[in-house]
């Protein structure tokens, strides 16, 4: 085979010494770890500074200092004495020690100096300056303790003092509910001067009592069951008045609307005087007064034979009782007036009546209730707003649930509903005896075990299981007691002011009083004569 030439031939590769490549891989790992370590230090140097920043936020959100920690710390020991000179500050004031609370407040001022001249100079208090400090609080402190101001006599004098604000503040809680409840049950002099005005103007105007005399279409009207009905029962004219007029302004049909009222005697003929010269758009009133029931006595009523006894009068009034002095709000004349129980025999105060809508005389209504009479009360025999929003107003709130008469038969649970706009079916009212129901648990409770006052007790078990539910815009309540949602106010068909700060008295909460104020008439002659304003 022919060979190249030599100036043909590929270069010789020179082979680089092993040991080279070695010393060049060295460099190189050498290099890499600098730069890593580099890096990491970087890396650290803000962490680092975010630890230190978020120790000193803590130690100035806990207002301390290095100084304060330590074990050996005159600014922790003169802010120990103060705390405990302050206490002992009080102690003196209260044994009537004027002069050494004095000398600590004093002391505790010189001490705060010296703690705040420290703070300002960041600089910690050094044992020559505070020396004399620390030395007089300590002697102070310790003519504390001569004194029996040590904190076993602290803990007994605080107790003491306690349980004399307790009993301080029941007696004031007592006396403020006396004076109230007085204060509610108070007659006005201007409501007492319409009475005796209008009783007047009855007897001697004769054309009042002949406007009243011409009363076939009206006696029509009464037994009329296509009609809208509505009773109260009250002694009171002007807020019967209210009632009555709020109502028929409310009102898309006045015309159909008739109001069945029933006072007592002594109110009977200022009533019908002021119902027969004053004209409410049409609605037809009739007045009547309780005294003229015949069915109403002691045999048939057991209520009215309870209120006859000499016992419970005593219970009501003089507050004698077995289980210690009765409280003042069970002392009501309320509860003693047939007027307050009535509302358990509307059927026979109505007799040709169907259906029949209850209001008390402390509401305002503002919206039309006709809705209520075409209201489907599926079988029950009481329409009325529930009031168990909160536990407060549920059955055990009312009854004595300790008897086993009541533990037997209601439910303590059971959801509460409201006295003073009610719709009432005769018919299923008559059917169901309702007025039996509630004669047997007025005899159980003749002893007054199963509960203690009022009406709405008794209505609870009498009507448990007959009550239909109602929307609660039908009926609005606390307008005597509380504060009541605007949004409630506006849409409320029935505003109640249940409670003792009525309207019509000087107690009465102010900012409502508006809502009851503008159906009255106060340019009427005889309001102005008795200085209603």
């Amino acid at each position: 085979m022919r060979r190249r030439g030599a100036d043909f031939r590929r270069p010789v590769r020179r082979r680089v010494p092993d040991a080279l490549w070695w010393a060049l891989c060295f460099a190189v790992v050498i290099l890499f770890v600098y730069i890593l370590s580099k890096g990491n230090q970087i890396e650290s140097r803000p962490a680092l500074a975010q630890r230190n920043f978020k120790h000193d936020k803590i130690m100035e959100g806990l207002n301390i200092t290095d100084e304060m920690l330590s074990p050996n710390s005159v600014s922790r020991q003169l802010n120990d004495q103060i705390s405990l000179a302050k206490a002992f500050v009080v102690i003196a004031k209260e044994s009537n020690n004027l002069q050494f609370a004095w000398e600590l407040s004093a002391q505790i001022r010189n001490s705060q100096i010296l703690l705040s001249n420290a703070a300002t100079r960041r600089v910690p208090l050094s044992n020559r300056e505070s020396e004399s400090a620390i030395r007089d609080m300590a002697l102070l402190l310790f003519q504390a303790q001569q004194l029996h101001y040590d904190s076993a006599t602290m803990i007994m004098r605080f107790k003491a003092k306690i349980q004399a604000l307790e009993e301080q503040m029941n007696s004031v809680t007592e006396k403020s509910s006396k004076y109230g409840q007085i204060a509610a049950e108070e007659v006005p002099k201007s409501l007492y001067c319409l009475g005796v005005r209008l009783t007047t103007e009855w007897f001697k105007n004769l054309n009042l009592q002949n406007k009243l005399r011409d009363r076939r279409q009206v006696e029509m009207k009464l037994k009329d069951n296509n009609l809208f009905h509505f009773c109260v029962f009250s002694d009171n004219i002007l807020a019967t008045s209210v009632v009555v007029n709020s109502t028929s302004i409310s009102s898309k049909n006045p015309g159909k609307v008739v109001f069945h009222l029933v006072t007592d005697e002594i109110n009977y003929a200022a009533m019908k005087a002021w119902f027969a010269m004053n004209d409410f758009r049409g609605v037809t009133v009739e007045v009547q007064k309780f005294e003229d029931f015949t069915w109403l006595n002691a045999s048939y009523v057991p209520v009215l034979k309870q209120l006859q006894d000499t016992e419970t009068q005593s219970y009501y009034f003089s507050g004698n009782s077995g289980d210690g002095r009765t409280p003042i709000k069970f002392r009501n004349p309320k509860y003693l007036s047939m007027l307050n129980h009535l509302r358990f025999y509307i059927p026979e105060v109505f007799p040709a009546l169907k259906k029949v809508v209850f209001l008390d005389d402390d509401v305002v209504v503002q919206k039309d209730l006709s809705g209520l009479f075409s209201l489907d009360l599926n079988g029950n025999v009481n329409g009325a707003v529930e009031t168990c929003m909160e536990t407060f107003h549920r059955y055990h709130k009312y009854l004595n649930y300790s008897h086993p008469l009541i533990r037997a038969h209601f439910d303590p649970d059971a959801c509460g509903w409201a006295f003073g706009m009610n719709v009432f079916d005769l018919v299923e009212w008559r059917k169901k005896n309702v007025t039996g129901i509630y004669h047997y648990w007025q005899e159980k409770n003749v002893d007054r075990t199963l509960w203690k006052l009022g009406t709405l007790p008794p209505g609870l078990l009498t009507f448990y299981g007959l009550t239909e539910p109602l929307d609660p815009s039908w009926h609005v309540l606390g307008f005597g007691y509380t504060t009541v949602d605007p949004q409630l106010i506006e849409r409320g068909a029935v505003l109640h002011f249940n409670g003792n700060s009525k309207p019509w008295l000087k107690i009465g909460i102010e900012k409502y009083k508006p809502l009851w104020e503008k159906f009255v008439d106060y340019s009427h002659p005889l309001l102005q004569q008795c200085n209603f304003h």
